[in-house]
């Protein structure tokens, strides 16, 4: 228990819905601040609040940084208002907005929820904090559900990665799914390793490079040798954001072969066909399509004719560290 401090931000839900842990705040101060958004008002759907705890007083140079995480309250002058929290755990007051969820078999929940005691769940435990992905946006929502759908379809995969991986919340629902699958993860933030290291301890998932271990490595794109040298791979997930999807495509398809399975999601539904072209042109085919709100989930296959090839060269993509970051 310590003093802290909220401060909340008027945004919208297109906002809200981009937003992830942003950069400015981390080259702010030395403890990244825990950030949730919410709805205002169910009765005004666009208008959503951005909350952030902190357990330091901001300051000006704080403060200038996180107007600019709603250009529209920036717009209007509307600045955040600050409140102290004295004697509170402020974490866990971050995670009260936070409810439970079902994602097929899944169950995620924070550490203030209790999990469900049935055989047939999948309880994973994801506290709000420094990395983006608590499974409540609706691009993290909807690729538990297609991990799922694999599952049940009767799909085997022994070779697995997940690019930007966040909290490391899909990547533990792969392990789950298929606990004797090889599987690395991996994030350019290196806070995102070390919260997603955080999170595989409180969930009891081994980390590490032993054959059932789930192995960490900060990446930009598909960078890292690790990387390199497991693949290809039979599935790939990357729920990150179109820009830095389209740019990765080259780097996706290098690490895939004929049949691989490929998960992408962070993209708008506007988003959709640039993305789909990129990779199109990778030799990658559209097999399923799931749209959650506006929130496409796209399964593709690596087609036959475009792999697999004798050698893998990952080819590092420019544009990967302009704007790679997980929703």
């Amino acid at each position: 228990m310590s003093d802290g401090w909220k401060l909340s931000l008027p945004c919208t839900r297109e906002e809200a819905d981009r937003l992830s842990e942003d950069s400015l705040l981390s080259n702010a101060i030395e403890n990244v601040p825990t950030i949730v958004t919410r709805e205002a008002n169910p009765n005004t759907p666009d208008d959503w609040v951005i909350e952030i705890y902190c357990d330091e007083k901001p300051d000006a140079g704080i403060l200038s940084n996180i107007a600019q995480l709603s250009p529209s309250a920036l717009l209007n002058n509307i600045t955040a208002t600050i409140e102290k929290l004295p004697d509170e755990d402020w974490v866990t007051l971050s995670q009260q907005g936070l409810e439970p969820l079902r994602a097929g078999r899944f169950y995620v929940h924070t550490s203030n929820s209790a999990p469900l005691a049935d055989s047939e769940i999948i309880n994973i435990c994801i506290n709000a904090g420094q990395a983006f992905g608590t499974g409540h946006h609706e691009t993290t929502l909807g690729c538990l559900e297609n991990l799922d759908r694999l599952k049940r379809l009767g799909q085997i995969y022994h070779n697995i990665i997940d690019v930007g991986t966040g909290t490391g919340l899909l990547a533990f629902a792969a392990h789950h799914l298929w606990p004797t699958a090889q599987i690395i993860a991996s994030d350019i933030d290196p806070v995102a390793i070390a919260v997603s290291a955080q999170n595989a301890q409180r969930n009891g998932i081994a980390t590490g490079s032993t054959r059932t271990a789930i192995q960490l490595e900060t990446s930009n794109g598909l960078d890292h040798p690790a990387v390199g040298a497991r693949a290809p791979y039979d599935l790939i997930i990357a729920n990150i954001l179109a820009g830095p999807l389209i740019a990765l495509a080259p780097q996706i398809a290098s690490a895939a072969s004929s049949g691989t399975v490929l998960l992408l999601a962070g993209l708008l539904k506007t988003q959709k066909a640039d993305v789909l072209h990129a990779y199109m042109r990778q030799g990658f085919r559209l097999h399923h399509s799931r749209i959650e709100a506006e929130w496409p989930c796209l399964t593709l296959v690596k087609a036959q004719q475009f792999g697999p090839r004798k050698t893998v060269n990952i080819r590092r993509s420019p544009l990967a560290s302009d704007y790679f970051g997980e929703c």
